[in-house]
């Protein structure tokens, strides 16, 4: 197993990886497959339907709105939000798409895109179907794909044949540390001498020069740090009818007068801490540029940590960065290929609680944890995310997932301390707690996985 690091952190929109930057990927695909089939000349319109959670949550998460920026031409890594709102809004008028390669095709949002809430698709809870038809409304061509966490999405056919999506179905030949469980990760740090980072590194070095993971890295965190900065300095009301209004800045304004005071608690780092996470995620919930981390809804807990390091750690050093990202995603990566990051799948515990073991990997390395140790603070943060629920309140990435990131944050700091204060050796090795995450997982009633048909989100006050 191999899953690039900038598979796990990839440039994107929100408010959602699997509902919006999944569903905006699929339609864009959809659009390819449409130009290379022998129906391209006859197509007149396109439908789309969402099943599962796409259709439960979707209007909460945008996943319309996604599906049409994909039918635009968009994709979540590149989309500049200022021409496409003014494109969305010529669909919305003339209800019609002409994109470079085939005939103009009607397209109207209203009616083009069906949620359907019955049984979900049979490969995963995410699942949406793309349909072209000619001018007598018979379909030229359909695809399933399903939309599996963290922005990738498969189709029907290749879920099928568990076939694994992006690089993951690289050759792992090629590998020089082909690692597919911490155990593995473990032994092949202990007979190479190098850090996990240093062992990701030299996977990712099969695929791109040295000189270009560098780069991407160093463009990773720009644009992690760029989302913290904006949700520190922007207040108001954040999109969706529930009107949450932004709490970053305000808090950050009261820590900034309380620094260096008598009045400021000890415990005010954890401040510091979470509301770095809560500027990411109340941006996510705006629609605005995130870092998938590994997913959209918990893409506050990794920047939110690596802030903490850089700015309250002593001894941190910026060209750090790149160990802690290498080394989160590592752990990310174990954690998808034998469990999920799908909120939908998973429940919370897949996203935040995921995040929440990545970013303790990560602050271990950085702060000179050992393998070991770094995957013992990985598996107790992950261990005390067990069970977590996806319950988003009207469907919006906000209520409890914003707040969500900020504990998740505080937890990835305790348990990276923990481990620290420890040799590494510990009961539960982090393979059992994902393998309990996965089973935890598939028991868990559909209700609580990102339908917003329980818990949190049937039980809201009255206003």
């Amino acid at each position: 197993m191999f899953l690039s690091v900038f598979d796990v952190f990839k440039p994107g929109i929100g408010p959602s990886s699997s509902h919006t930057m999944g569903p905006m990927t699929a339609a864009a695909d959809f659009l390819d497959l449409l130009r290379a089939s022998d129906a391209k000349g006859a197509a007149a319109a396109i439908e789309v339907t969402l099943h599962g959670s796409l259709a439960f949550t979707g209007k909460g998460h945008a996943t319309d709105r996604a599906v049409m920026l994909g039918l635009l031409g968009y994709r979540p890594a590149d989309i500049e939000m200022k021409e496409a709102e003014r494109r969305l809004e010529e669909l919305r008028i003339y209800k019609r798409l002409a994109p470079v390669g085939l005939p103009v095709i009607a397209f109207d949002p209203l009616t083009a895109i069906v949620f359907d809430f019955g049984a979900p698709l049979p490969g995963h809870a995410n699942g949406l179907v793309v349909t072209a038809l000619d001018a007598a409304r018979v379909p030229l061509l359909s695809e399933t794909y399903y939309s599996v966490g963290g922005g990738f999405i498969v189709t029907a056919a290749q879920r099928e044949a568990d076939v694994p999506p992006s690089s993951e179905s690289a050759d792992p030949r090629l590998w020089p540390y082909p690692f597919d469980t911490s155990a593995a990760m473990l032994r092949m740090a202990q007979e190479s001498g190098l850090s996990i980072a240093a062992m990701k590194r030299a996977n990712e070095t099969v695929s791109r020069p040295e000189e270009e993971i560098d780069a991407g890295l160093a463009r990773i965190w720009q644009v992690m740090n760029g989302c913290v900065e904006r949700g520190l300095s922007t207040d108001g009301e954040l999109p969706g009818g529930l009107r949450v209004k932004r709490r970053a800045k305000r808090i950050r304004d009261q820590l900034e007068r309380e620094r260096g005071s008598n009045t400021a608690q000890p415990h005010s780092v954890t401040d510091w801490l979470s509301v770095y996470a809560m500027a990411v995620n109340e941006e996510n919930a705006a629609g605005g540029k995130v870092v998938t981390a590994p997913t959209n809804g918990a893409a506050g807990v990794v920047p939110a940590v690596i802030r903490y390091y850089l700015d309250h750690c002593m001894g941190a050093e910026p060209a750090r960065v790149p160990d802690f990202l290498l080394t989160a995603a590592a752990i990310g990566g174990l954690i998808k290929h034998n469990a999920s990051i799908s909120g939908a799948e998973a429940g919370c515990q897949g996203e935040v609680g995921s995040a929440s073991a990545m970013a303790a990997a990560g602050l271990c390395a950085v702060l000179g944890g050992t393998p070991a140790q770094v995957e013992n603070a990985a598996e107790i943060a992950l261990e005390h995310h067990l069970g977590m629920t996806c319950d988003p309140v009207a469907g919006l990435v906000q209520v409890p997932c914003i707040e969500r990131n900020g504990i998740g944050a505080t937890k990835a700091v305790a348990a990276a301390s923990l481990a620290l204060r420890g040799d590494g050796s510990h009961f539960m090795p982090l393979d059992n707690c994902i393998a309990a995450m996965r089973q935890t997982g598939e028991e868990m009633s559909t209700k609580y996985k990102e339908t917003s048909l329980a818990g949190l989100a049937v039980n809201i006050p009255d206003c």
